[in-house]
């Protein structure tokens, strides 16, 4: 299916742009490029079997701002957002107006191209199923009230020495709970966390 779904990129740094876009072509994807959220937007309504990969910080509209009013007028397609390290709120936040995934800067080529696969799995319209929904459910009732307030800390982007404050415990202890919730959890990264905290409906702050 990858020869037949368009990938969008939409970032205004032109490297950018063309780095992707490279990477995005070998792989077997058809490519379109985008300076500004706003010409993306233009066109956004008139798209079909079509991803997109947007910046969150871009001028005249952000990617946040972007995934907003795609929602508003009910054109959103499967999205992901790249972020830098400061911005990991920010892409929960994306992730609460509609994307799917975040990735932190700097990454892997694998790590985009899997987040793409999963992006093309969402294109075909197949959800998380209500079982898988319960499962979730299910590990983050076997998190101790500690490791509920850690993951909280962890999902909204805050560094383990101003979790550790908050909480008034050591880092270490943050990084033991931190290993527990992710272990728990069965999550391999920090977006599989949240999706997975999103997904359940469990407040992330």
């Amino acid at each position: 299916m990858s020869s037949e779904v368009v990938i969008h990129v939409v970032d205004d740094e032109e490297p950018v742009r063309k780095s992707l876009a490279f990477l995005l072509t070998i792989s077997g994807y058809a490519v379109r490029v985008h300076a500004s959220a706003l010409s993306f937007l233009a066109i956004a309504k008139e798209l079909n079997n079509a991803c997109l990969i947007t910046d969150l910080r871009m001028p005249e509209m952000s990617g946040l701002d972007l995934l907003r009013r795609l929602r508003e007028e009910d054109a959103m397609l499967p999205a992901i957002v790249i972020t830098g390290n400061g911005d990991v709120p920010m892409a929960v936040e994306a992730m609460k107006a509609g994307a799917m995934d975040f990735i932190e800067k700097p990454f892997e080529d694998e790590v985009l191209l899997d987040a793409i696969g999963r992006a093309i799995v969402q294109l075909e319209k197949r959800p998380r199923d209500k079982d898988s929904i319960a499962q979730i459910r299910m590990r983050l009732g076997e998190l101790s009230d500690r490791e509920r307030q850690v993951m909280r800390g962890i999902v909204a982007g805050l560094p383990n020495k101003t979790i550790a404050y908050d909480l008034d415990i050591s880092p270490r202890t943050v990084e033991v709970h931190r290993a527990n919730v992710m272990s728990k959890m069965k999550a391999k990264s920090l977006p599989e966390l949240v999706r997975m905290v999103l997904e359940a409906g469990e407040p992330s702050s």
